[in-house]
């Protein structure tokens, strides 16, 4: 682990959670009482004081330096509460979503008053939005907006950075990702892809307006490759593209670091073992689709799982993840992998508690505004989440 940031007098929180009363805010604020790093000062956020209180009482059981710990009050609709945790702290993380729905306030406040910033979002119209509305704002005060720090997109955008680190410099390359998961769906997980799903519309537009402001890397490539799914090309099985948040992180990075090459493309793949499996996952994800785009059968389907609700620990405890990447340039083919235990939940929680810890105690690139994972952390975070558990390891390269 690397050096301190330094010691800021004028905050009294290196990390404050907002949502520690939701599922996977308790999950989050649990690892912080079992694994933040020595000294590390930190406080609970949120509406219902009674309701944090308790949370507080579970941590003491797992940490008795919990006792203590600060209990701030902080609304969304009440923006001098927002203000207040932003101006207290060094870096917020906030579990409370629908991102797009109750996630621009503490954005907005955490670029005007300098302080880093990580969510769990998937959600990439709020994404967009946030950059169009606040990213030249966290540049001016040195923010780090750090969106998407579960596994939404953890373990893609931090697996091909680790995957074009083993392949050649200054050549095109190509990388694939093909996941192989078993998990759940969280409440909160539910409704940010029914809203997703729901307004394709406002996404696309999101991404045009962010598109224009931002333009491409000077003098590079970088693209999604959107050609015909490969079979998988890592084991057996058939792959389907996969339309979520991570490749455009991932390109997101490639575009902001040159270390990805002069030409970098990348595709994103769910891979399965049975072709029959694969022809019912395009089958299901088409009437999610056609369902949460009509307004009555989209409320039926947010009926189904409340927000706050999640799998038990002992369900978690048999779901697992991996993302196996395909890498080639310059003559040169690797094959890495990412994995690690609960992708939801547990996974989560430990990827989004180590971005903060990270952000708040690690030496890391010079950066600031909205940016990905592998560029304002990239091998510290690694360091961090190999150290916690979660593998990153070549398999082959010839």
């Amino acid at each position: 682990m690397t050096a301190d940031r330094p010691y800021d007098a004028d905050r009294p929180y290196d990390i404050v959670l907002f949502g520690a009363t939701g599922f996977t805010g308790a999950l989050t604020a649990e690892y912080l009482a079992e694994h933040a790093d020595q000294g590390t000062r930190w406080a609970l956020a949120g509406r219902n004081q009674a309701k944090l209180a308790a949370v507080r009482d579970r941590l003491t059981e797992i940490n008795p330096d919990c006792a203590g710990l600060p209990l701030l009050h902080a609304d969304t609709t009440d923006a001098a509460s927002i203000d207040a945790i932003a101006e207290s702290a060094r870096v917020v993380i906030t579990t409370v979503g629908p991102y797009v729905k109750y996630g621009e306030p503490l954005v907005a406040a955490c670029a005007r008053a300098g302080t880093d910033y990580v969510d769990l979002t998937g959600e990439p119209t709020f994404v967009d939005r946030m950059y169009v509305k606040y990213h030249r704002d966290a540049v001016r005060s040195g923010a780090r907006i750090v969106h998407a720090c579960g596994f939404d997109s953890i373990p893609h955008d931090l697996g091909a950075f680790f995957t074009v680190k083993q392949l050649p410099e200054g050549v095109p390359l190509h990388v694939e990702g093909f996941l192989r998961i078993r998990g759940d769906a969280s409440g909160g997980t539910l409704h940010s892809a029914i809203g997703i799903f729901g307004d394709p519309a406002g996404m696309l537009r999101a991404e045009r307006e962010r598109r224009r402001l931002e333009g491409g890397p000077a003098g590079r490539r970088v693209r999604i490759s959107r050609g015909p799914a490969p079979k998988a090309r890592v084991g057996d099985g058939w792959a389907l593209p996969l339309p979520t948040i991570d490749p455009r992180i991932v390109t997101r990075s490639a575009a902001a670091l040159d270390r990805y090459g002069p030409d970098f493309s990348y595709g994103h793949y769910v891979a399965v073992k049975r072709l029959a499996a694969a022809a019912g996952l395009a089958a299901g994800s088409g009437a999610l689709l056609a369902l949460a785009a009509l307004p009555p059968t989209r409320s039926l389907l947010l009926r189904l799982r409340t927000p706050g609700e999640g799998p038990s620990a002992e369900r978690r405890a048999r779901n697992w993840f991996s993302v196996k990447f395909v890498g080639e340039g310059g003559g040169r083919r690797v094959v890495t992998e990412v994995a690690g235990g609960d992708p939801g939940y547990s996974e989560t929680a430990k990827m989004l508690a180590e971005s903060a810890l990270c952000l708040a105690h690690d030496d890391l690139p010079a950066t600031s505004g909205q940016v990905t994972t592998a560029v304002a952390m990239g091998n510290a975070l690694i360091d961090r989440l190999v150290e916690a558990g979660i593998t990153f390891r070549v398999l082959d390269s010839k």
